[in-house]
């Protein structure tokens, strides 16, 4: 192909000159981000220059997503964006959008490599081949075969404020509605040994922030041998030294996996963020059963209740989907009057995506997207109201910041979240991005709270 002959031209012409420029993009959730984040330093090893997307490059990256239909078409839009940007360079796609729909992007243009999850760990490789003139590569294995998770390489040179680090992927739940676990395979977890390494190592090299990410981290490992648990984890990181003056912060875990030994241990941690995420999608005891959640109201409320009380200032967002199939006015009205109630911060709204392959997608009774747009909104609204109400409980108070290595654009004032991830806007100087300093909320306006040094 032109492009390909015109591209090794110019790394045999300029190899010696320059490295070559690699712009990589993402959607979708935390492991994919961190997933990038492996990429990228890989290519840096290999004598790559990574940039962020949209920079002008020679190779680009996507980094997809299929959780919804509107993911798939913003990987649709980005894929179409790098090939507009540079008409003689590669385009390689990866992710669960390439895991899942790999023909139906292949029909997009001949420009486009496409990789799937399993191959996006050896990206390097797959790099070098295209640009030594390789023909178009189209690799997708079968992710459900892949049963070891490898510890992946530690980003190196990015902010040394907040690291993000996967310690578990895939998934061995069937909730009705979910793609995840087709694109994702069954649940993998690194070695203990090697997760307590990459802890480490990422404190020692000044990230003064790690986050713990996974498609189903509640069941970190229960795959290994001998089994072991997130608890068993965190006991292994509590007291230890070389993480002393930093917090270690769970980005996700399912209602069922939220034990009383995991909620006790977190109740006496100083380590641990006191900020869970924790899906719900629904209030309603029918829609929960269709979905598959293995869940009651009830249930739910009962953990989230035990949690708010046994750790102060805990901070707790919900997932929750408008518009299941089957869902009737009065369901909706139950998920509402349910989640009033619930000692929550926030709430991650999203309205039902028909995934094709899914059981959810066979369902009777689809709701129409009008009606999911109306709920969707509602449900945000009560979001901005918990949130506010949640902010506005701290003002006067103190609260430990991590003030973050860039100003806010909007105010240039610094910014950082406390432990229970509340975004606080802050007057000082340069010199206090990247640490943890007390902080007195003066203000809370809308979604906006501000602070001053203590």
């Amino acid at each position: 192909m032109l492009y390909l002959l015109q591209l090794k031209q110019v790394l045999l012409s300029d190899k010696k000159e320059r490295s070559f420029k690699v712009a990589i993009t993402t959607l979708g959730c935390k492991v994919n981000f961190f997933d990038s984040a492996a990429m990228g330093e890989s290519l840096r090893g290999g004598g790559f220059e990574v940039l962020p997307f949209p920079a002008s490059a020679d190779i680009y990256i996507i980094n997809s997503c299929t959780v919804t239909e509107s993911t798939d078409a913003q990987s649709r839009q980005l894929i179409r964006r790098a090939l507009r940007m540079n008409p003689d360079a590669p385009v390689i796609v990866t992710g669960c959008y390439a895991q899942h729909s790999a023909d139906a992007i292949a029909a997009i243009s001949d420009r486009l490599h496409i990789l799937g999850n399993r191959e996006k760990g050896d990206i390097l490789t797959y790099l070098r081949n295209i640009t030594a003139g390789s023909q178009r590569i189209v690799c997708v294995s079968d992710i459900t075969c892949v049963k070891n998770l490898s510890a992946p390489p530690l980003p190196s040179s990015f902010n040394r404020t907040r690291a993000f680090l996967k310690i578990q992927d895939g998934c061995n739940a069937a909730c009705s509605y979910c793609i995840v676990p087709r694109v994702r395979g069954s649940s993998r977890s690194i070695p203990l040994e090697d997760a307590v390494e990459n802890i480490t190592s990422l404190a020692r090299s000044g990230f003064r922030e790690i986050v713990l990410t996974g498609i189903h981290m509640g069941a970190y490992g229960l795959d290994l041998v001998p089994q072991k648990s997130l608890l068993d984890l965190l006991q292994h990181l509590a007291g230890d030294e070389r993480l002393s003056g930093v917090r270690i912060r769970l980005s996700s875990i399912e209602p069922n996996e939220t034990t009383d030994e995991l909620i006790d241990f977190l109740s006496r941690s100083d380590l641990v963020c006191p900020h869970f995420h924790i899906p719900l999608q629904s209030g309603d005891e029918i829609i929960l059963k269709s979905m598959n959640r293995g869940y009651t109201p009830a249930g739910f409320k009962y953990i989230i209740e035990k949690l708010a009380s046994s750790i102060p200032g805990l901070n707790i967002g919900v997932d929750v989907i408008a518009g299941f199939p089957g869902e009737t006015e009065a369901h909706f009205q139950n998920t509402l009057r349910f989640i009033q109630d619930l000692p929550i911060g926030y709430l991650h709204v999203f309205p039902y995506s028909r995934r094709p392959g899914t059981p959810a997608a066979l369902l009777p009774d689809h709701v129409p997207e009008s009606i999911k747009k109306q709920r969707t909104a509602i449900l945000r609204e009560i979001s901005l109201s918990k949130k506010k109400r949640f902010y506005t409980s701290f003002l006067n108070k103190l609260l430990p910041v991590l003030v973050e290595g860039k100003r806010d654009r909007k105010t240039n004032l610094l910014k950082g979240f406390s432990r229970n991830y509340i975004p606080v806007l802050i007057e000082g100087p340069d010199e206090l991005m990247g640490n943890e300093i007390k902080v007195q909320v003066v203000d809370v306006q809308e979604s906006s709270v501000y602070g001053e040094k203590a």
